[in-house]
């Protein structure tokens, strides 16, 4: 699978970054992950662009995870792409139905289906997916991705899998899900500096991958505010003297393929 990280950013633009998005390739199927603002134009610069995705999965309904969902059905619908499977938590389907009520002349124009999904496991556009529920202000879901009919024979937490944490606290549990994973993008909203609920620090983060039963591969640091400018080097540090794994910060654009 090809994983491309389109915004790395959080509800407060930096003026580098775009809002949460990730978009999940195999050879034949595309799948976006949360669709927040920039993360059209983020698709645009990929080889799939906004026409190839095949499905949306948000992990939670927050702003700055659904804000280019319109922008995303109108651009499709203007390029004669209007077919498109919409996943996530419970309450997508209405959602998506009520910001289709203020734009109504897009109503007709699209064909939809929706799933909603839970702490499950399921298959949408080529993968393998298990959710989780994390710990948030509103109800969201992290995501393990692995893809479908590779390595179909082994364990499923045997086989190559991207982990999404979605915005969450950061706990031990969430790293035990994300076991065996070759790479798992966190939420680490900002520096130790700041006091803060539903998102994570540095030192928090650290703790939680020390303390875990589960081994991932590799963290990328995600949904980063403007807080954090300026501040990647002392963050990493601190995530160090808790947890001696490989952990760097994810980038708008940057692609890595998981097998």
């Amino acid at each position: 699978m090809r994983v491309t990280f389109l915004g790395t950013g959080s509800a407060m633009p930096t003026g580098e970054r775009f809002q949460t998005g990730v978009l999940l390739e195999t050879e034949a199927e595309t799948l976006l992950v949360d669709c927040g603002s920039g993360v059209l134009h983020g698709l645009q610069r990929t080889d799939a662009g906004y026409e190839g995705v095949d499905a949306v999965l948000l992990t939670h309904h927050h702003l700055d995870h659904v804000s280019d969902l319109m922008p995303l059905l109108k651009a499709r619908w203007l390029a004669g792409a209007t077919e498109l499977t919409v996943a996530g938590p419970e309450g997508t389907e209405e959602l998506v139905t009520d910001l289709l009520g203020v734009h109504e002349y897009l109503q007709e124009r699209l064909g939809l289906a929706f799933r909603e999904v839970g702490p499950e496991s399921f298959s949408l556009a080529g993968f393998d997916v298990t959710g989780f529920e994390v710990r948030h202000s509103m109800y969201c879901l992290a995501y393990r991705f692995a893809e479908a009919g590779v390595g179909s024979n082994a364990e499923a937490g045997d086989r190559p899998a991207f982990v999404f944490s979605g915005d969450t606290e950061a706990f031990p549990e969430l790293i035990d899900f994300a076991d065996g994973a070759a790479v798992l993008a966190h939420d680490c909203s900002f520096p130790d500096s700041v006091d803060v609920d539903n998102h994570p620090t540095p030192s928090e983060l650290g703790r939680a991958l020390a303390e875990a039963d589960g081994e991932v591969g590799r963290v990328y640091l995600t949904h980063l505010y403007p807080h954090t400018d300026g501040h990647h080097d002392e963050m990493l540090d601190s995530i160090g003297q808790r947890y001696d794994g490989d952990v760097r910060f994810a980038s708008d654009g940057l692609s890595l393929d998981i097998d």
